[in-house]
């Protein structure tokens, strides 16, 4: 889990299809002695997770990623020049459970990471 560590929602606001988040990255977390040294960059994969967790916050609902057709990584961020930015996730659930979902995070004008995929609700 990275929320409340690694990143923390300063701010929410949703509907009955979207969330909206704004989100403080930790610029001194652990993860950044590795990746990279002297040259934070927030890794992908913390991206993905930082979506996953936003989606089980909203719902309180535990969630499994099942696909993700779409994953683009636009602007790195660096965690010491930009810490704060914007999530905004859009969902429709399926029938069986699923929840599709498009997010983007994002500051400002700048598109950092773009994602389409579908979760699993255990």
């Amino acid at each position: 889990m990275l929320l409340n560590d690694f990143f923390t929602i300063q701010k929410i606001d949703t509907t009955d299809t979207e969330i909206k988040a704004l989100l403080v990255i930790n610029a001194v977390h652990k993860i950044f002695e590795g990746h990279f040294p002297g040259q934070p960059v927030v890794p992908g994969v913390c991206m993905i997770q930082m979506v996953k967790e936003i989606l089980e916050t909203v719902t309180g609902r535990a969630t499994n990623l099942v696909k993700a057709p779409e994953i683009k990584f636009l602007v790195i961020i660096d965690p010491t020049q930009n810490n704060i930015i914007g999530a905004e996730l859009k969902y429709k659930p399926e029938e069986n459970g699923n929840m599709n979902i498009t997010a983007v995070l994002s500051k400002g004008e700048t598109t950092h990471f773009k994602f389409k995929g579908l979760f699993h609700f255990l």
